[in-house]
């Protein structure tokens, strides 16, 4: 029992990590040439890394979307079968 919840567990952090490291490398590299960008020209506005960030999560979102959720669907539906099973 304590071996499937730890598995259970390890599997989670996994499917977290697998889904959210695009969009968080997207959202850094981002932010990294608006930094550059900033620096260079002395331009110090906060907002101007909000938009472009939201644009390509965006546009991110719609082209990852369907792998994304493949991967969510096979998990939940892993844990429901291991949860009928037990």
């Amino acid at each position: 029992m304590n071996e499937s919840v730890l598995l259970a567990f390890r599997e989670t952090v996994w499917i977290i990590l697998k889904l959210s490291t695009p969009l968080l490398l997207i959202s850094m590299i981002i932010g990294l040439v608006i930094a550059i960008f900033q620096a260079a020209t002395q331009i110090h506005e906060q907002t101007i890394t909000f938009v472009p960030k939201i644009i390509a999560i965006a546009l991110l979102l719609v082209v990852l979307g369907t792998w994304m959720l493949t991967n969510l669907s096979d998990f939940f539906s892993a844990v429901m079968t291991y949860a009928t099973r037990a």
